[in-house]
């Protein structure tokens, strides 16, 4: 299996961003979830190897406040839709003109706002993601927020209990993650009629943090819905995940 090439490079508000690469071929480009990274989410459990086995380029950024990208307080570099903006200039950065795209998570919610605002991959991956979710992120933010705010005073069973976890083992930076989730808006319904392109809804049988994938592929305007095992957390863990996103792009 080759190893993924770190590289780095610098946003327009002087930023230093991080992304993740590895095997050759057209590119796809693969979004992380929220307080996770590029490693976890697409290089740990093989995703990255299965894809770029197939004959792609898998390309994968560490969001800023995340992974190895820069952390910054300042409120400034938070402006709202700042993911999509950076992945805008990424795509420049490195002189992109065919390439697919696609994320879990936050990083699904990243590729609907980029896609709705003019991107144009030839193919699309959401991951993790609903209907309801895209609909309604407010709520989801208010609960990560809360998540931050009560880090150090839950009990196991609180419901935010098993989200500090997780941002413990990923020691994730509070403050800079505090100012990216203000950056979030709902989804704006319209950016869905932006995907004319074929596109993949990927999603666990057990995961149901974000609302129905099944009813997110089926407003799609040419997406197709695939079940994978598992649970938000659980489901990006499983061989499956990268076999759906796999097999979908080489079907091209």
């Amino acid at each position: 299996m080759s190893e993924a090439v770190l590289h780095r490079w610098t946003a327009s508000d002087g930023v230093e961003l991080a992304y993740h690469e590895m095997g050759e071929g057209r590119p796809v480009i693969l979004l992380h979830g929220l307080f996770s990274d590029a490693n976890m989410n697409w290089i740990k459990f093989g995703h990255a190897a299965r894809i770029s086995g197939e004959g792609f380029r898998v390309i994968m950024p560490d969001h800023r406040a995340h992974g190895q990208s820069g952390k910054p307080h300042g409120a400034e570099h938070y402006p709202k839709g700042i993911l999509a903006r950076d992945l805008r200039e990424l795509v420049a950065h490195l002189g992109l003109t065919e390439f697919d795209l696609g994320g879990f998570s936050l990083g699904a919610r990243t590729t609907v706002e980029a896609v709705g605002e003019g991107l144009r991959p030839r193919r699309a991956i959401l991951g993790g993601a609903g209907l309801e979710g895209l609909r309604n992120w407010k709520r989801r933010k208010t609960f990560f927020l809360e998540t931050i705010a009560l880090f150090d005073k839950v009990q196991r069973g609180d419901p935010h209990w098993l989200s500090i976890q997780f941002m413990k083992s990923q020691k994730v930076d509070r403050v800079a993650a505090g100012n990216l989730l203000e950056t979030f808006e709902d989804a704006f319904m319209q950016w869905l009629d932006a995907f004319t392109m074929p596109t993949l809804v990927v999603c666990g049988s057990e995961d149901h943090d974000n609302g129905s994938a099944e009813e997110l592929a089926n407003v799609l305007p040419n997406a197709e819905f695939r079940e994978v095992p598992g649970t938000h957390m659980s489901s990006v863990t499983k061989p499956q995940f990268g076999e759906a996103i796999a097999s979908f792009l080489s079907a091209a």
